[in-house]
């Protein structure tokens, strides 16, 4: 055995919940032994991991589940990479290739004889991935309390039940929704007892989850580190503390980027037009749409941001009323927009390591500000590298970026 392993030069893994299929090749790209790794005994695991050879790739797909085994392999001395399942997937796609446990192993293999490194993706470490479980945590609680609202309102929506409350979830409107789900009646009818019931457990529910945010927001105030980059972070338009440590956890290193371009695809907050034929000046491309295969906590990051920095008002709002013709129309297309400005700021502010600025200062060359004292020395604000406030809708320069 030992002999066999001395042969090999790429590893690959197709990694499930119980059991990973490996494929291992020697250096001209033959397959030299086939493995099945069972996960259930790690002391076993372990075992086999060791008799492994050291320094050589091995292969596994950034889909779901596969953390807790590169970092044995790491620890066990090994070298685990990541590759882009998207890329993978079409490289089999191309090559007519069936998809089994076998065959996606021998496929994942083959990668590191690939002329560059077109498949491959970043290795997050273990904590930047405990980072980033809890605040996707905390941000499934507030997708859970939207949804839980929206639900709510639909019930008072069926049964035509009005209301004046400017806020529906705050301290009236919460008081006349338990005595609605309590008497089933309101000053102008009633609701049947289906949906007292549905009322109810829906506002238990919405109490739960409002329970369950407040503790770990605490938590997170309490326990977040305030960096330097943080607090960079946390000085743009719309981005608190929290936010600030979720953008910074799931970019991870800013140099996995080329541009500001870049991130945004991976955000998904590049819009991606599906048009041919001769263009039309009067009209918008056809079929503008966001992609689905990126990071999706960055972009509800990003979003939550936008609504921020609307409300904060000066240049995020005249761009967001500039889209939505003053909040009238496509208001999420104005949301998208500030968003996808954002991603640059953040972008700008990250790699420049310099502090957001309402206020541009004046451009290198140019005659100084009035009231500027000679000696005084203009400190260098991110708005000098931002250019105009329009957003444009650049694109990767790479093909994919994979969530991990």
């Amino acid at each position: 055995m030992k002999g066999v392993y001395e042969k090999v030069a790429a590893v690959g893994l197709d990694v499930h919940a119980k059991f990973s299929t490996v494929t291992m090749r020697d250096a001209e790209a033959r397959v030299v032994r086939r493995e099945k790794l069972e996960h259930g005994d790690r002391s076993r695991l372990r075992q086999r991991l060791s008799e492994w050879p050291r320094e050589v790739p091995l292969v596994l797909e950034a889909s779901f589940g596969w953390g807790w085994l590169a970092d044995l392999m790491t620890e066990m001395g090994l070298r685990p990479v990541l590759s882009n399942c998207l890329k993978v997937e079409h490289f089999r796609k191309m090559h007519g290739a069936a998809k089994t446990n076998r065959k996606d192993a021998d496929l994942l293999s083959l990668l590191p004889f690939e002329k560059d490194d077109w498949w491959k993706v970043w290795l997050a470490p273990p904590e930047v991935r405990d980072q980033r479980e809890t605040m996707r945590y905390r941000s499934a609680l507030v997708a859970i309390q939207t949804g839980t609202k929206n639900r709510i309102s639909a019930v008072l929506h069926r049964y035509g039940v009005l209301h004046e409350f400017a806020d529906l979830f705050g301290v009236q409107g919460y008081r006349f929704l338990e005595e609605l789900s309590r008497e089933g009646r309101w000053s102008q009818g009633q609701v049947l007892p289906g949906a007292r019931t549905a009322l109810g457990g829906l506002l238990e529910l919405l109490d739960q989850v409002r329970k369950q945010l407040a503790q770990v927001s605490r938590r997170l105030h309490a326990e977040l580190e305030a960096t330097e980059q943080t607090k960079r972070l946390d000085g743009i338009p719309g981005i608190g503390l929290i936010l600030a440590h979720t953008i910074q956890a799931e970019i991870g290193r800013l140099d996995r980027f080329r541009s500001h371009r870049s991130l945004a695809s991976y955000s998904l907050l590049a819009p991606m037009s599906d048009d041919t034929g001769e263009e039309d000046p009067g009209r918008a491309p056809l079929g503008r749409h966001l992609g689905h295969r990126g990071n999706r906590t960055l972009k509800w990051a990003f979003l939550e941001a936008a609504h921020g920095a609307v409300k904060r008002g000066g240049k995020w709002r005249r761009m967001f009323d500039d889209a939505t013709e003053e909040g009238r129309k496509n208001r999420n297309t104005g949301y998208v927009k500030v968003a996808r400005e954002l991603v640059k700021v953040v972008y700008v502010v990250w790699k420049k390591n310099v502090d957001y600025s309402d206020t541009p200062p004046a451009r290198p060359g140019s005659r100084k500000p009035a009231g500027r004292l000679a000696a005084e020395p203009r400190r260098e604000s991110a708005r000098e590298f931002f250019g105009s406030s329009r957003s444009g809708m650049g694109q990767s320069s790479r093909p994919m970026a994979a969530v991990q």
